[in-house]
């Protein structure tokens, strides 16, 4: 834009006298004054028109990318404005749908521009209103209708502004929200099943080999009074045939008689006790349950601890010394299974933990609160955690293990099952050499 130049005023008349000379040249000065702020006013004018048509066809081109469907009225329920997404909807050009009434727009006599009038003014307007509209085709697809009162520049109710949005997609939209979430809790049930699969893998390893030694205990005495069993059937044959006694005596001393009796009362004192072993690790297994089932029991936590991180490093071909402290008689209301799936768990991520370092050892410990509470913890001598991963670790699905090594749901499902016992599991890096420990703490309860 090009300023103009100001015009070029007459010089004053030869042969005036001084007082109409100043005269002269005061009103020149004065009427170069007005053209100044004449064009000083133009260009800010031109600046501010600039500026309006900027705001104006920003705002049409925010109305018109509006995917809802918006109608705007003056406060005599006249159509003012219309976006793209009605003349989409309706199939109607924009000319044909302005300063109709409202009310023309709907399918049917609903009363809802009469509501719509009446709440002109109020706060909280008309929401969440299925309408029909009527378009070039017929009845549109049911549209839910929000309306608000617009507010001119005075503060005053200057008409309505109606946004709507098609039922159909809303439908589609939460259906396939639905189908997503319910195909999310499946897949996380798979997972957690597989993890409890996988907590039960480990449990088997550590139970046969717990079973082992007493099954082989009473295995080699069942095997050993079997042959002395031919023995004494061999003598007593003797004894019925009326053998003489030099010859009695001469099987007596061949078949070691004698020793075979002294080996009888500690061979069945054995198998006994291999079997009472057995029996013990059978109704430790009965009374294991993953399931959260039921009442919480009275159960003694030291107890639980103890075999689950026997059984866990008992699962291992080789594997670090697992130490534990615990004190007697540490009683509680829970659930034995759940509360040894997460000891085995936690012994588990320490044994490898400390897998590839030098001098391993991990350390199980338990005792009471001040407060009359239980806690456990489970400490090892690896690399400890990392500051940025210590707020990750009891996110389902984060793992630090290679893959097909874990599935990162143990402890996760760990701090759930603490979490449902009214407790709280925690983690934290230990100092110099090293190290991690994971405590849970469990409430106190009446009546333990």
């Amino acid at each position: 834009m090009t300023t103009p130049q100001p015009p070029a005023f007459p010089p004053p008349p030869e042969g005036s006298d001084s007082l109409q000379d100043a005269a002269w040249i005061e009103v020149i000065r004065k009427m170069e004054e007005v053209y100044s702020d004449l064009i000083r006013h133009e260009v800010d004018l031109e600046r501010k028109n600039a500026a309006l048509e900027d705001a104006q066809q920003f705002i049409t081109s925010v109305v018109s990318s509006v995917s809802d469907v918006l109608i705007v009225c003056d406060n005599k329920g006249h159509v003012q404005q219309v976006n793209k997404a009605l003349v989409d909807l309706t199939g109607l050009p924009e000319s044909a749908l302005i300063d109709r009434p409202v009310a023309a727009l709907f399918a049917e006599d609903t009363g809802l521009p009469r509501r719509f009038c009446d709440r002109m003014g109020e706060a909280e307007g008309v929401s969440d209103v299925e309408v029909r509209l009527r378009t070039a085709s017929g009845i549109s697809d049911p549209v839910a209708i929000n309306c608000s009162t617009r507010i001119d520049a005075r503060g005053r109710p200057a008409g309505l502004v109606l946004i709507g949005r098609p039922v159909g997609e809303l439908r589609r939209a939460y259906q396939a929200l639905n189908a997503a979430h319910a195909d999310l809790k499946q897949a996380q049930q798979q997972l957690v099943q597989s993890e409890k699969m996988a907590s039960l893998g480990r449990l088997v390893a550590g139970v046969a080999h717990e079973l082992n030694n007493p099954i082989s205990f009473v295995y080699g005495n069942v095997h050993s009074m079997a042959r002395y069993r031919d023995r004494i059937v061999t003598y007593l044959a003797a004894v019925h045939d009326n053998v003489d006694i030099e010859e009695r005596e001469r099987l007596r001393k061949e078949l070691r008689i004698d020793r075979l009796l002294g080996d009888l009362g500690p061979l069945i004192d054995g198998t006994l006790e291999g079997a009472v072993r057995v029996s013990d690790i059978v109704k430790n297994l009965r009374r294991l349950s993953f399931s959260s089932q039921g009442e919480p029991e009275r159960l003694d936590l030291s107890g639980v601890v103890s075999t689950a991180a026997h059984w866990a490093a008992k699962g291992r071909v080789r594997g670090a010394p697992v130490t534990c402290d615990l004190p007697p008689d540490l009683w509680i209301m829970g659930h034995a299974g759940q509360l040894h799936q997460v000891v085995v768990n936690l012994v588990e991520n320490a044994l490898d933990a400390v897998a590839d370092r030098d001098n391993p050892s991990v350390r199980v410990a338990a005792g009471r609160d001040a407060d009359g509470g239980a806690w456990v913890a489970v400490e090892d001598t690896g690399p400890g955690i990392p500051e940025d991963h210590i707020l990750k670790v009891f996110d389902p699905f984060f793992t630090t293990k290679t893959v097909g090594q874990g599935t990162g749901l143990g402890l996760w499902i760990s701090y759930g099952i603490i979490r449902d016992h009214g407790g709280a599991l925690a983690v934290e890096s230990l100092p110099p050499p090293g190290g991690a420990r994971f405590r849970f703490t469990l409430p106190a309860s009446a009546g333990v």
